[in-house]
């Protein structure tokens, strides 16, 4: 931590996380699955805007 800041020092251990890959069309089978392609990807997305959000905390100089 810097002295003063209570941020942590920015590292290269600590890379800005990546969105998931959004599901082709073709990936989806229409047929009604229990858990379908768009529902994991809507929890990835979630799970990754929360991420996103802390890191933003740990980095608030880091160009957007």
């Amino acid at each position: 931590m810097l002295p003063g800041s209570g941020n942590p020092p920015p590292t290269d251990n600590d890379p800005r996380p990546q969105p998931p890959e959004k599901p082709l069309p073709q990936e989806c089978c229409e047929s009604g699955c229990p858990i379908c392609v768009y529902d994991l990807y809507a929890e990835a997305l979630e799970e990754y805007r929360q991420q996103l959000a802390a890191w933003k905390l740990r980095h608030p100089d880091a160009d957007l």
